[in-house]
């Protein structure tokens, strides 16, 4: 398929894998961008030095283009975009942040910027900002979230219907008819996290894998609503953050109950109780960890079957 979001990547498949914070390392990034997709570092997770690391093995995996994902709040975030621009990271999707304040910088030293956003509003503020494209999250995502929680049926066609430039349609998209579907409302290119989860590459503990696969529907909820809306697993830690919220806890008390390292216990480390598992709606859809290349060839078959199967 050839369009705006193939030419601008240089990719064969209009399917783009998220920076996933401790899933998705270079191991990943390499397999995706191998199979034709374009695969994504998550850089929230990682000092400057993994970064770096993770950055240079991804160099030496595969000759096809690679990104990199940069949360724009992270607290050494002018070490990663010194490293992007050194390392000459072609792609760069920032997200969690105003997107005027780095995409100058980033365009300037020749780096294809995207930034991620859960509202039409905001998509104007990041087409205003000079950014290439970008990825419209509706709220069945896993992860962060927006505020607003717009669903994804209505959130794409609104965005795209707002931008001369493309769109890149994430939240709830796991295999090739969703994939369709969001092509159908405007979308250029799907942004896919939770499937590539449950991917061998991904780094993400096997506990955590295993039971993305085991969730079923509804076993997921929109949380810390008062903090930063994520979207996470239900299990122990989930319902200690209902409780509190329920209680009328403040944000202080909710960011105390969040603590350091809390997603790196879950996701990272494998604990499926106290840690905090960041995952979509759609987790309930997936049964099976498989290569990443298998996944990217089975989504975009079944994209294509379910567009023949509309003729």
């Amino acid at each position: 398929m050839q369009n705006r979001i193939t030419e601008l990547f240089e990719i064969e498949y209009p399917i783009i894998q998220a920076g996933m914070i401790w899933c998705s390392g270079w191991e990943l990034a390499s397999a995706v961008s191998n199979a034709g997709g374009l695969g994504i570092i998550g850089s929230g997770s990682m000092y400057p030095e993994v970064l770096i690391e993770h950055i240079q093995k991804c160099k030496k995996a595969t000759d096809k283009p690679f990104g990199v994902n940069i949360p724009l709040l992270y607290p050494d975030i002018d070490k990663h975009i010194d490293t992007v621009i050194r390392e000459e990271v072609p792609i760069v999707i920032t997200s969690a942040g105003n997107p005027k304040t780095w995409t100058k910088k980033l365009k300037d030293n020749g780096i294809k910027v995207v930034h991620v956003v859960s509202s039409k509003k905001f998509a104007l503020k990041s087409q205003d900002a000079g950014v290439d494209a970008v990825v419209a999250e509706g709220f069945e995502a896993g992860g962060h979230n927006g505020r607003e929680e717009t669903t994804s049926l209505v959130l794409w066609p609104s965005v795209a219907d707002a931008l001369s430039i493309p769109m890149i349609a994430a939240g709830g998209i796991a295999n090739g008819k969703q994939m369709l579907a969001a092509f159908a409302l405007g979308a250029e290119a799907v942004q896919i996290g939770s499937r590539f989860v449950a991917s061998k590459e991904s780094s993400a503990h096997e506990n955590f894998k295993n039971k993305v696969v085991e969730v079923g529907e509804g076993q997921t909820q929109l949380s810390l609503k008062q903090l930063t809306p994520v979207r996470l697993i239900k299990n122990q830690f989930w319902q200690e953050t209902v409780t509190a919220e329920m209680e009328g806890a403040s944000k202080e008390v909710l960011a105390n109950l969040l603590g350091r390292g809390r997603a790196k216990k879950g996701m990272f480390e494998g604990d499926m109780e106290e840690g905090e598992l960041e995952i979509g709606q759609v987790s309930g859809e997936i049964n099976e960890v498989l290569p990443a290349a298998e996944i990217l060839s089975e989504i975009w078959n079944d994209y294509q079957q379910a567009k023949q199967g509309l003729m």
